[in-house]
This record gives structure tokens, C-alpha cells and sequence, in this order.
């Protein structure tokens, strides 16, 4: 089985989002169960419904899966687990404070030399009657493993110390728990991002400790750096959010398409999840860091919107008139997202706002007396845009610059796009909902 296992403590990130989509792909194409394991055992910073509006996001994606579990279901097996490993003598009590452990992180970082835990100190305060934690005994060998991106990675004994696996409150610390709950749902393969390099050590020796002899095979994505400072990304920049991705626009499918793409190579520029699954394979993915390109995904999502169907265009942009699909086509090839698109027909539908957008008194008396002249005209009665524009000229006693900046205007509410004769059959159509001024 593969997994996906989020933590409902904030927007997905689209480091996250990167690593659903290829555990899924793998899943996929390994014809193996795909899980998705809501990490929610960490209660003071789990974030109401943002597990439903993580397994929102998945969908839109085209993910699905086979098993949602949430972690927190699991505990008793956790302290079980622990159990086996106090009663093996692999795991012992600690009774050092939180305190006490504080002022040892401090005398380290003043002395400058890293902090290590001693298990000398599991004793030292047991007197106190406060509750212990657990801890894993720490391995005196070096813990190594075969990354499927990062190839071989080697952690020294004097670089694992016995870590706690129980707090006081016996709830599962983050690496047990996630240790158990994979060797618990048999997962092979784990494709994550290179943040829980320092994890897999821990991971790796809880489920030796338990007795696992079918080891995991590990692969860690390289970070995805912010486009501008060149620096990791990291959840303030709303770029890194799926959400904000979303609201501004994007397609889930051009996003997928473009997490797919970076640092990897694709057989071609725009596709589908469908179609990675047919060529997909880790050993494509490069293991330095990709670059975040907003103007690349824009790029992408443009092609995606000239891809959708009819039905999902009309869907997506809220029109019901299905008379108004040529000129959404038209519109989409001066557009990068949806947000852009649907902009640009609701100028062209809503009433214009001459006062707001534009100029000065001048430009207003023009385009007023050009209204004028147009609300006399029967649109439908021209053959074409040419002779519509002659009357509308002679008309208004306007000519040049005068009289095609504020026809543009009145027409499309916009002071530039898609030529005018290109969408007059529409506003033909539709003259008498277009021609209207904002009060």
C-alpha cells in the first residue's frame, strides 16, 4: 500500500500536494491500494475542518483512494506498541523535565556544540512525581537507507539520540506514530518531501524495534523554492497555498500538470493525471530543488482552459447562455486563469462604467454621445462589423482614437482585447444587455 498522510493544521501546501499526486501515481501503476492517513494527533494544532477541506482538494485534483483512516483512531495501538518495546527493554521511562531538558538545550547552544540527549538523565528527576515520557533507546550503529531520489543517505550513531516516542500524556509523539501506522496499513512506499530526511532514521529504528523485517523504500522531493528570494517556500507565501492556487483561478488540472512537470522530465508540455500515469517514474525527478514559476503555471493553465469541454466552460465561468461559448473561446486565448476570463465576460455583460474607469470630463462627453448614437441603432440589422461602424461614425460625429476607444468601452467594458469584428456576431446577439451604462 502507498500513503498520503496530511496533518489538519493548515492549507495544503503544494510541497504536500506534489506528493499526494506522485504516491498516487506510483499507487496507480503498482495496481496497489492508496491510503490517505489524516495525521490529527496532535489536537492543539489540528484547525477545524481542514481535513474535509484537504480531502476537497484531492478531489478536485482527480485523487482518490482506496482507505481514509485518522491517525487519532489508532492510539491505543500506539501505547500497545509502546508497551511491547518497554516490556523488550528497546524503550525506557525518562523523567527529566521539560525544564530541566530546556536549560541542558541552552548550556549546548552556548557552548556551541549540538544538543544530544543523555539517558544518564531519565532518572534524575523521578522523585518529582510528575509523568514520564518514553524514549527509544538510542542505536550505538549508523542507520543508512537507499533513497529513490537523494540515493544513499547515512545518519552516525552520535546523530540519533534516544528520542521520545510517548509524551506525558501518553499521546504518540509524530515519528511513532507515524512509524506504527505504516508498518500497521504495510506500506512499501513512501514518496515525501526532503524536510522529513531527519524522520526516516527515527522512523526506520521504531519499526527495527518492533520487529519489522519488510523495510520501507523511501523516496524525498526536493524542496520547491520561491520564485523571487530563491528560498525555500514556506507558508506565508500565498503562492505555496492550493487554496489561494484555487481562488485566483488556477485549474486543478494545470496544477497538477505543472507539480508533475518541475524537476522532472515529461514527454511533453500539457497533460492529464491520467496521462502521467502512463509514463511516470521517479527516477525522472531531479534531485536538486525546483523553482517555483508563476508565469509557467499561468502559461499551463491557459492551455488547460482551452481544453476544457463546452459543458465544464459554461460550468466554471456561470454563464447559461450557450450562444456565448464562441466568445468565451475567444476571450480564453487573452487569458491565463479562470479568474481572468470571468472578469472579462462580466465587463462585457455588465452595465460600463465610463466615471469610474476612465480619463477625463472629454473622454466622458464622448462616450456619451456615442452611446447615444449606438441606443438608436438596431445592431442586427448590419451584415458585418464594417458597415455597423460607418453608421455608428456617422452617427456620433466621431472618428479615429475618439470613436474606437470609447466603442471598445461601451462594447466590451475594456480598453483593449479580442478585435472588435472577432466578437460583434456576440454583441450583435446581445446588444441590448451589453449596451447599458452603470448609474
Amino acid at each position: 500500500m502507498l500513503r498520503f498522510a496530511p496533518s489538519p493544521t493548515g492549507d495544503m501546501h503544494i510541497g504536500n500536494l506534489r506528493a499526494a499526486i506522485f504516491n498516487y501515481i506510483v499507487a496507480k501503476q503498482q495496481h496497489k491500494p492508496f491510503l490517505i492517513r489524516i495525521e490529527d494527533t496532535d489536537k492543539e494544532r489540528n484547525i477545524e475542518g481542514k481535513d474535509q477541506e484537504i480531502l476537497e482538494i484531492l478531489k478536485l485534483m482527480g485523487i482518490s483512494w482506496d482507505k481514509l483512516v485518522y491517525q487519532s483512531h489508532n492510539i491505543d495501538y500506539h501505547r500497545e506498541m509502546a508497551e511491547k518495546l518497554l516490556k523488550e527493554n528497546k524503550a525506557f521511562y525518562c523523567y527529566a523535565s521539560a525544564e530541566f531538558l530546556e536549560r541542558e538545550k541552552e548550556k549546548a547552544k552556548n557552548e556551541k556544540r549540538p544538543f544530544r540527549y543523555l539517558d544518564e538523565w531519565a532518572a534524575l528527576e523521578k522523585d518529582k512525581h510528575h509523568a514520564p515520557v518514553v524514549r527509544l533507546k538510542a542505536p550505538n550503529h549508523a542507520v543508512s537507507f537507499n533513497d529513490a531520489i537523494k540515493k544513499e543517505v547515512k545518519f552516525e550513531p552520535y546523530e540519533l539520540d534516544s528520542f521520545v516516542l510517548l509524551r506525558q500524556d501518553k499521546s504518540p509523539t509524530y515519528n511513532f506514530a507515524c512509524a506504527c501506522d505504516d508498518l500497521l496499513y504495510e506500506i512499501s512506499l513512501i514518496i515525501r518531501g526532503e524536510d522529513h530526511v531527519s524522520n526516516t532514521p527515527k522512523q526506520i529504528l521504531i519499526q527495527q524495534a518492533l520487529g519489522s523485517n519488510n523495510p520501507i523504500v523511501y523516496a524525498h522531493l526536493p524542496i520547491i523554492l520561491d520564485e523571487t528570494s530563491g528560498k525555500k517556500m514556506s507558508k506565508r507565501d500565498e503562492a505555496s497555498s492550493v487554496k489561494w492556487l484555487l481562488n485566483q483561478g488556477f485549474l486543478p488540472e494545470a496544477i497538477v500538470n505543472y507539480l508533475i512537470t518541475i524537476g522532472n522530465k515529461v514527454p511533453k508540455e500539457v497533460f492529464s493525471l491520467d496521462e502521467a500515469i502512463e509514463w511516470f517514474d521517479l527516477e525522472n525527478l531531479s534531485s536538486s530543488p525546483a523553482h517555483f514559476n508563476l508565469k509557467y503555471l499561468k502559461h499551463l493553465n491557459h492551455e488547460h482552459l482551452k481544453l476544457l469541454d463546452d459543458d465544464k466552460l459554461l460550468e466554471l465561468t456561470l454563464i447559461k447562455d450557450k450562444n456565448l461559448l464562441g466568445l468565451l473561446r475567444l476571450f480564453i486565448e487573452e487569458c491565463g486563469t479562470l479568474l481572468e476570463l470571468k472578469e472579462k465576460i462580466s465587463l462585457f455583460l455588465e452595465p460600463k462604467d465610463i466615471v469610474k474607469t476612465y480619463e477625463n470630463e472629454d473622454f466622458k462627453e464622448r462616450c456619451l454621445a456615442l452611446f447615444n448614437a449606438l441606443k438608436s441603432m438596431d445592431f442586427q440589422a448590419y451584415k458585418d462589423f464594417e458597415s455597423f461602424k460607418k453608421e455608428a461614425m456617422r452617427l456620433s460625429q466621431l472618428k479615429g482614437k475618439d470613436f474606437f476607444k470609447p466603442l471598445r468601452i461601451l462594447l466590451t467594458g475594456n480598453s483593449h482585447g479580442v478585435e472588435l469584428p472577432l466578437i460583434f456576431p456576440y454583441i450583435q446577439s446581445h446588444y441590448q444587455e451589453v449596451l447599458r451604462l452603470k448609474a
